[in-house]
């Protein structure tokens, strides 16, 4: 049966660590991979870091770059090279691949985010491997996607992937870092992220010296990918065979369950896709109604509004401790929520001058986080 594969791989799994130079005899094994995915009838998509990394090498820098300006400059550098290398090698193996770069402006707009999918069912019809990445050297720092785990996340999400594969520096997830505590228990499967937030582990926050990445942005990704359905498994970049072994049934690497209910595209894409513009603070009467009864959301559930926001942009529904529990499109902007919060519907003529929606974010625009 074909499944739609989407595979992530770091620059740790990419560069060797104590040069940054690319490991061309992990990525041939990728290839290969990749390509005999492919021969069985599989659709794939690869998503590759490694830009800057390349472009670090190639300049002979001695540590990524730290201003905005440079990394841009850098992954110009760099994209070109990585993509030569890719070419050369699925040239080799007679596999045509096209090159995706994507900024987060490209799935904030819905048009935008429906003509990226329409591109990658095209190329995977063709039977092409689009190879993806961020488009660092046009991205701004707040339409930036901040890691390619979110990426190929919202990737897999987009295109309705069936496994999403986030190839890393580590054979798995671990109750601790192995690096520092040598009796950290290996977690070989995630039946929900309620459970993931039970045993409370200690995730560490940046990935190595050339990569943005850490094992908390894997996690984070994995409730991106489960929400949709998509079963996700993070294992070692190191042994790329080991994607064929685990879709025939092998429990290599750390599983995390899909959803058995994903929600739908359009509450992903409000959920996920979107920046969001503002925050809204809820009483427990609105989070009782918003998360248990699923109803919609009032203006008079609302005790406090933060950020500068119009209508249908997405805000953050928050609890009183600032945790966010759910994403949605209001039908207010910041200036109309900030006369009408706490205050009744059918106040809202009277207090605004001129009649509006009776909900503040309707059920259908509002989506659990």
């Amino acid at each position: 049966m074909t499944k739609t594969i989407v595979v992530k791989i770091g620059t740790s799994s990419l560069t060797q660590p104590e040069t940054g130079q690319l490991a061309l005899s992990s990525i041939a094994t990728l290839a290969e991979t990749l390509c005999d995915l492919r021969r069985q009838g599989h659709r794939v998509i690869l998503v590759s870091s490694g830009a800057v990394g390349v472009g670090c090498a190639r300049l002979g820098l001695t540590e990524r770059p730290k201003t905005i300006a440079l990394k841009q400059a850098v992954a110009a550098v760099g994209q070109g090279r990585l993509m030569r290398i890719y070419d050369d090698l699925f040239s080799i193996l007679q596999q045509p691949i096209a090159q995706v770069l994507l900024t987060r402006a490209d799935l904030v707009q819905r048009s935008r985010y429906l003509n990226v999918n329409n591109t990658f069912q095209e190329l995977l019809g063709l039977g092409v491997i689009p190879i993806v990445n961020e488009n660092d050297t046009v991205a701004v720092e707040e339409l930036k996607f901040g890691d390619n785990d979110t990426l190929s996340a919202l990737v897999a999400s987009l295109v309705e992937a069936n496994w999403l594969f986030l190839l890393t520096d580590v054979d798995r997830l671990y109750s601790a870092d192995p690096r520092f505590v040598p009796d950290a228990k290996p977690i070989s499967l995630v039946s929900s992220m309620q459970e993931l937030t039970d045993l409370q582990i200690q995730t560490g926050g940046q990935g190595s010296q050339w990569g943005t990445g850490g094992m908390m942005t894997k996690i984070s990704a994995a409730r991106i990918a489960i929400a949709a359905g998509i079963r996700t498994v993070i294992t070692q970049g190191q042994f790329p065979r080991n994607i064929e072994k685990i879709i025939q049934g092998e429990l290599i690497g750390t599983h995390f369950a899909p959803q058995p209910e994903p929600t739908s595209a359009r509450k992903r894409w409000i959920a996920y896709g979107l920046i969001p513009g503002g925050k809204l603070y809820l009483d427990e009467g609105a989070i009782a109604a918003v998360v248990k009864a699923g109803k919609s959301l009032l203006a008079a559930g609302i005790k406090a509004v933060e950020g500068e926001f119009d209508n249908q942009e997405a805000v953050q529904l928050c609890d009183s401790n600032g945790d966010e529990i759910a994403r949605g499109l209001v039908n207010y902007n910041s200036e109309e929520l900030q006369k009408i919060c706490g205050r009744h519907s059918r106040e809202i003529p009277s207090i605004l001058g001129y009649g509006g929606a009776d909900t503040v974010i309707h059920r259908d625009n509002l989506v659990l986080i």
